[in-house]
């Protein structure tokens, strides 16, 4: 029998830019209306009015992630005060040493962005930490180094941060083209979170959001693209991932 529990329901995301609020917010509603169950705002700047980029959104009904590419306290002070009062499922996707990989560089330096991820998780009613795996994929690490530089990111949460904060944690993972591997892969990394959860004295699940890889992609060959997806999508699937967001085919 399988040792963690795959979850009984995913979701149809649909990943919006908001660097317009209320040009998202029109566009979150067409998509949830042609079926998406789910959204995912990229938030570039610290002045999109939370309130307006979600007006007209069940928040009971809409699981929303907000992937903040900025790191601001006061800002997320200013979503927790928006749903304070409302039935909701908003998670925060933060994620400091993503960024450093990503870019390089910290969003501050290397105590100030501890300093203010610290002051985000304990004053956050939701999950508000990431880690987004989908830079080693998309780098083109193999599975088996997509997996151990992971945890070793989660770890480096844990390792910092009172584990009451941390959790519920996030992994945003990208999956490529090897297809049953890539099932496999999925199912790995619940069992792998399961066993570095254990070692700091915490029983908690981890969250799968899986999109397909950048990396196999091409410009001039949509029907590939398509088909590749489509594959893709379907190891997050079987991988047991909570939410997939589909790439656009072009």
């Amino acid at each position: 029998e399988y040792p963690c529990a795959l979850p009984q329901h995913w979701s149809i995301a649909q990943e919006i830019y908001g660097g317009d609020a209320k040009q998202a917010n029109k566009k979150a509603q067409r998509v949830l209306l042609n079926g998406a169950e789910s959204l995912v705002f990229k938030i570039p700047t610290n002045d999109i009015a939370v309130e307006t980029l979600l007006a007209g959104i069940d928040l009971s009904q809409v699981p929303i992630h907000l992937d903040l590419q900025f790191l601001s306290a006061s800002y997320v002070k200013k979503i927790s005060d928006f749903v304070k009062d409302k039935p909701h499922n908003l998670q925060l996707h933060t994620d400091i040493i993503g960024n450093l990989t990503r870019t390089g560089n910290w969003f501050y330096n290397l105590n100030e962005d501890h300093r203010i991820l610290g002051e985000i998780l304990s004053q956050s009613d939701f999950p508000a930490l990431s880690i987004d795996a989908t830079l080693y994929q998309n780098a083109g690490a193999n599975i088996v180094q997509q997996l151990a530089y992971s945890l070793a990111h989660a770890n480096e949460y844990l390792n910092h941060f009172d584990a009451k904060f941390v959790l519920p944690i996030n992994f945003k993972v990208a999956v490529g083209g090897n297809y049953f591997f890539e099932i496999a892969k999925l199912r790995a990394l619940r069992l792998l979170w399961d066993t570095l959860a254990s070692e700091y004295g915490i029983s908690s699940d981890c969250r799968i959001i899986a999109q397909p890889t950048k990396r196999n992609k091409t410009l001039y060959d949509y029907n590939t693209n398509m088909l590749r997806t489509t594959t893709e999508c379907m190891s997050a699937i079987l991988g047991g991932a909570d939410t997939v967001i589909n790439l656009p085919y072009d």
